[in-house]
């Protein structure tokens, strides 16, 4: 006979305030455990994730009650869940279920746990509770609507991470994101800070008001098949700076086998992001896969280094693969290094290739009387074709480095670009070497 405070404890789980539901998964077969090496015949140890930690079948599963409408705010309940899911448990959103968040949460305390979302999980477009209740951080006077922090974190699934980003969109159209005295400030969708070991795979996420994800003070970030989508019902006020992937004091990001629909950067590692590895990825009407922006701020050395970014498709975009960079009379200083780009497909790219070092439309005067200050070195382009718009005439690169920087070690092999204006160009100017192929300087340009 159970003790009473086992039924008890059984009882209070049932009925808590906040809708917590425990599963204790069934005994596992023997025939599922795999066999971990030679202390006897026939021993076998319970299977690890890449951690160390226990897979999805080993672990208790916490569910809550779903929301009933779009106002029905379940914050309170996600949080008592993943505190309870928390050092080894898994909790789980259902398939066909909605999960409205409407408070801001802090989720910085995480040590080895699951979170699979099979339904959708949406955040409200209350904008003036937003703007008043979030988490900051002062580069490019971001905000969230909640922080991911701690070890060992896995989200996957099937479903959805919808930020409801139309009222956003809407609200802020016409203005500039880097303009000194705007503080129309909208939430990133999916933020992790002072984070080891994040996987994320298998989900949509979708219509961020800013930028999808950013990744600050995080070691070691992986996402695999996933979709990133910003799509605008309102012709007038298209997305906005929702670009895919963004980074800051980061050592270790890989993407794979990942789609990007959105109206910004694809992919865009900021400042001091290191180790970075790229594979499969598809972007659709995007600025691209680029290196930067560094070098913003007054004084502030900032980096990015040893990034391989392989089959790459770039389609119907603003640029293809770049590295940008800040100059002017206030700005910071820097390098890229070891960059390669290795079969990159483009369609339809106004800028295939690309190194701007005049970012952020700096008059030309300014960026001559004050160029930047970042250093870029050791940059492959390898195996690049297809097709650009037209819009910069012959030109398929551009290859211009700031006087006040040193360019070398810029190689670029295998580059078959065509252009509807004629004969492609490529163009390179202040670049020290060889790059590998035939260019011309800016002012020869057609």
């Amino acid at each position: 006979m159970k003790s009473l405070s086992f039924l008890l404890s059984v009882a209070a789980c049932l009925v808590s305030a906040s809708a917590v539901a425990i599963e204790h998964n069934a005994v596992v077969p023997a025939d599922a455990l795999a066999p971990r090496g030679g202390h006897g015949h026939g021993h076998q140890e319970p299977l690890k994730d890449n951690w160390g930690n226990a897979v999805e079948k080993d672990r208790k599963k916490i569910t809550i009650r779903a929301s009933k409408h779009d106002r029905d705010d379940i914050s309170d309940d996600f949080l008592a869940a993943i505190k309870k899911a928390n050092h080894g448990g898994l909790l789980h959103l259902k398939k066909g279920k909605k999960y409205v968040i409407g408070k801001k949460l802090d989720l910085s305390f995480l040590k080895d746990v699951y979170v699979k979302i099979d339904g959708e999980l949406k955040f409200t477009d209350d904008i003036k509770y937003w703007q008043a209740n979030n988490f900051y951080y002062p580069f490019q006077k971001s905000i969230t609507f909640w922080v991911w922090g701690g070890k060992d974190i896995k989200i996957y699934g099937s479903g959805v991470i919808n930020g409801n980003g139309q009222a956003w969109w809407d609200g802020f159209s016409g203005a500039e994101i880097l303009d000194p005295n705007n503080k129309y400030y909208r939430p990133i969708l999916f933020l992790t800070d002072n984070a080891t070991n994040i996987e994320v795979n298998g989900l949509h996420l979708k219509d961020s008001p800013c930028w999808t994800n950013f990744f600050v003070r995080t070691k070691n970030v992986v996402f695999d098949d996933v979709y990133i989508s910003a799509v605008s019902t309102n012709a007038s006020s298209l997305p906005k700076n929702t670009d895919g992937f963004d980074s800051y004091n980061v050592d270790g990001l890989t993407v794979l086998n990942t789609r990007v629909n959105v109206g910004d950067d694809c992919f865009s590692p900021k400042p001091n992001t290191t180790n970075i590895l790229v594979r499969n990825l598809w972007c659709n009407g995007t600025h691209g896969v680029s290196m930067g922006s560094i070098g913003q701020y007054p004084g502030v050395q900032d980096f990015i280094s040893n990034a391989h970014l392989e089959n790459i498709t770039l389609l119907n975009g603003e640029n293809g693969a770049r590295l940008k960079a800040w100059a002017g009379p206030s700005v910071g200083y820097g390098y890229i290094s070891n960059i390669t780009y290795k079969d990159i497909h483009v369609e339809n790219t106004d800028h295939p290739i690309v190194l701007d070092q005049c970012y952020f439309n700096i008059p030309a005067a300014t960026c001559a009387a004050y160029p930047s200050k970042v250093n870029i070195t050791g940059v492959r382009f390898l195996n690049v074709h297809g097709t650009s718009s037209g819009k910069e005439g012959r030109v398929v690169a551009d290859l211009t480095c700031s006087p006040g920087a040193t360019c070398n070690g810029i190689h670029l092999e295998n580059i078959n670009i065509t252009s509807p204006k004629g004969e492609a160009q490529v163009v390179c100017d202040n670049i020290q070497g060889d790059i590998g192929v035939p260019c011309i300087p800016g002012s020869e340009a057609a």
